[in-house]
């Protein structure tokens, strides 16, 4: 890592920082499951995974990585279609 440019170097800190927020919606997720004694995926966990999914795929796309351009891009799709999803069952709820 020594021999890394100043831009390489902050874009591996990118990748950390989207690494770390996709992995802290895990931790949301059995934090909210064990207050509620089942498990559960609050919303919160959709955006989690949105944004450290698209930080990460940001991330691979600069390194030209193939296979985590294709994961990362696939898995941000899920991620939009769930978020979609919780609002449109929000809108369902409050139209009655």
């Amino acid at each position: 890592m020594l021999d890394m440019s100043t831009t390489e170097m902050i874009w591996v800190g990118i990748g950390f920082i989207g690494q770390s927020l996709f992995f802290s919606r895990w931790l949301i997720q059995w934090v909210v499951s064990e207050r509620k004694a089942e498990s559960q995926i609050p919303a919160s966990f959709w955006y989690m995974s949105l944004i450290g999914s698209v930080i990460v795929l940001a991330y691979a796309i600069h390194r030209v990585d193939p296979v985590f351009i294709v994961g990362q891009g696939v898995g941000t799709l899920v991620y939009v279609r769930n978020i979609m999803l919780l609002h449109q069952a929000k809108k369902r709820v409050m139209s009655g």
